[in-house]
């Protein structure tokens, strides 16, 4: 057991980190790194499909939108701003 605990932060050695609010309740919070990895991954592939993909200018602007929207709910889900949306799954 090398967890470490600051306060009300709760950190694993996995690199996850919990945030206590009561005794029996603790919220997971994303490492930095996968995030930051999602959306570098997710940037290359909309550049990819941008640039090397012939379609229609108007279906790429669309496919842009849908993947920025996705991106920005799984942030705010990632964070926690979002909790109301716990049952929808991407």
């Amino acid at each position: 057991m090398n967890d470490v605990t600051y306060g009300n932060i709760y950190v694993t050695l996995s690199g996850c980190i919990y945030f206590i609010f009561e005794q029996n309740l603790k919220i997971k919070i994303m490492p930095l790194l996968t995030i930051l990895i999602v959306l570098i991954v997710a940037g290359v592939l909309l550049w990819l499909v941008n640039s090397f993909i012939p379609m229609d200018r108007k279906i790429k602007s669309i496919l842009n939108i849908v993947v920025v929207i996705i991106l920005i709910i799984w942030l705010l889900k990632a964070f926690g701003i979002l909790s109301s949306l716990g049952n929808i799954t991407f």
